[in-house]
């Protein structure tokens, strides 16, 4: 990560769709705004909130229930933006789409449904060291309810997993294995492909925490042979309260539904349900309706700029972020694997990341501070807490050089 970088790529990109983001043309302190916590949640352009505003004035309606007009608007909306994710990622078949409320829910509903349906008392469960809580805790959840295990592949000194011990871990007992594509931590991009084809080899299927990797990158679901990956739509320039799992068919045909209610039936009498077809079975009750179209506009948003684009930006961005925090003296840098984009996090000797958070927030930057819902990957680290700075496609060098000498006068203000 070390070697010098161009900025041209990464100014260029920031120019163009900075002016896009409401939010990001006020001061905050007196200041104005530096955004560094995209990895928490991105901001949104107008292009998102227009859309979402549009249906509320005039699409307004329930989904699938309705034959008025209003009615069909929305639900046409609503099924196109399926579409959308489906070519978004390269899903074979709009029915491996299902909505969510967010990755939590779509890791959630996998641990619950695949759960219930293959995991028994001694089965393991494999998941990482760098996980967020909402790729731990559920699985921990069904471990307790069914006396599984979990496993945990083991990091490497450079924030990579370590594969070899990961191979290891692959047994006639593991019943899944579950591994965040890009950690929110680390900025580790983990190789999902060569995980899943090992894992393959023993029949295992692989949950991919997608999150993190989608915003940032290109991901196609099939090339990387994966059963189940769930993102959330505002990790991505679009609403809080969606999310999408996509899973191979065989899986979703095979799984109970995850919630009872309207819209997931076909028929109902009090002797017998008969659940709807895919992927409605999964799709309890009234959804986000305005919150998915959201999601549309935001993928649109980020085809318009080319996901190639926003890729060679955020790693621009990252490259010169390390090189010039590595300057600092006492910062310390956690993860510096050659394969990582979009997130640093880093502790200053002797300064709690609060602290840090808070004089930067005074100078108008805005970064996130604490274990980052992974508490097992602080304790890995011996840290309480660390500061995260993360990127997003309206941040430019400059953004990178406010954070540095802001980082200055909090050494100034302790007094180093």
């Amino acid at each position: 990560m070390s070697e010098l970088v161009d900025p041209t790529v990464s100014e260029n990109i920031a120019k163009k769709v900075r002016r896009e983001f409401p939010i990001l043309q006020q001061n905050c302190r007196g200041k104005p705004l530096v955004y560094l916590d995209t990895a928490a949640t991105a901001q949104k352009p107008f292009s998102v909130i227009h859309a979402m505003e549009a249906y509320y004035a005039h699409d307004n309606a329930n989904v699938h229930r309705g034959v008025y007009e209003l009615s069909e608007r929305a639900t046409a909306a609503f099924e196109g933006v399926r579409d959308q994710v489906q070519h978004f990622i390269n899903a074979r078949e709009r029915q491996e789409i299902i909505f969510t409320r967010g990755t939590t829910e779509a890791i959630n509903l996998v641990a619950t449904s695949y759960g219930a349906l293959n995991v028994r008392a001694g089965d393991e469960i494999v998941i990482s060291a760098m996980e967020h809580h909402s790729n731990i805790v559920p699985w921990q959840m069904l471990c307790e309810q069914t006396g599984a295990f979990l496993k945990i592949i083991p990091l490497l000194e450079n924030g990579e997993l370590n594969l070899n011990a990961y191979a290891d871990l692959l047994t006639a007992r593991t019943k899944l294995v579950a591994v965040i594509h890009l950690s929110n931590v680390l900025g580790t991009i983990n190789p999902i492909a060569n995980m899943v084809a090992l894992a393959h080899q023993k029949n295992i299927p692989v949950l991919v925490d997608g999150a993190q990797a989608v915003p940032r990158m290109t991901v196609d679901v099939q090339a990387l042979d994966c059963d189940f990956y769930a993102f959330s739509s505002h990790k991505m320039y679009g609403p809080t309260g969606v999310g999408v799992l996509y899973a191979k068919r065989r899986w979703l045909d095979a799984m109970p539904p995850y919630q009872g209610g309207g819209d997931m039936i076909s028929k109902v009498t009090f002797a017998k349900t008969e659940y709807n077809v895919l992927p409605y079975k999964f799709e309890a009750g009234t959804p986000n309706i305005a919150g998915v179209i959201g999601l549309g506009a935001a993928i649109q948003f980020m085809n318009a700029l080319s996901l190639k684009a926003i890729d060679a930006h955020e790693r621009e961005l990252t490259r010169y972020a390390i090189q010039q925090l590595q300057k600092i003296p006492e910062l310390n840098i956690y993860g510096l694997s050659t394969s990582k984009m979009g997130v640093v996090s880093f502790t200053l000797d002797s300064i709690h990341p609060h602290d840090v958070g808070t004089i930067l927030d005074n100078e108008g930057i805005a970064v996130r501070a604490g274990h980052h819902c992974a508490m097992p990957l602080m304790e890995h680290y011996q840290v309480a807490a660390m500061v995260r700075v993360s990127f997003g496609v309206y941040n430019d060098f400059s953004d990178i050089d406010a954070l540095v000498a802001g980082l200055y006068k909090v050494k100034e203000i302790f007094g180093d």
